[in-house]
């Protein structure tokens, strides 16, 4: 939360649905990896201060729930808190041109 009362001209907080649209506000945008060329759902938030919300790159079918069906183990954790590449990709270039002017 403290990341949210910064002067920083340009922010983007990401973060699964969760207790900041209570305590902060709700979010500029919720995105879906199927929008960004993987088949699955994974429901993720972004807060945007001085970007636009981003473009789906490449949305696929297939769409499967594979994150929220992980068995239990010592990494699921960091394994569902990963990043999918193509949201990445997305926002460095689609974000990256905007911090470059």
């Amino acid at each position: 939360m403290s990341l949210t009362k910064t002067k920083i001209p340009k922010v983007a907080i990401e973060n699964p649905i969760c207790i900041m649209s209570t305590l902060w506000r709700r979010p500029d945008q919720i995105i879906q990896p199927w929008m960004f060329g993987h088949g699955e759902t994974k429901a993720t938030c972004l807060w945007l201060k001085g970007l636009p919300p981003l473009k789906p790159t490449n949305i696929v079918e297939g769409r499967e729930a594979r994150i929220h069906r992980m068995p239990p183990s010592e990494n699921r954790g960091k394994l569902r808190s990963e990043t999918y590449a193509g949201i990445a990709e997305a926002m460095a270039r689609q974000w990256g041109e905007i911090a470059n002017v």
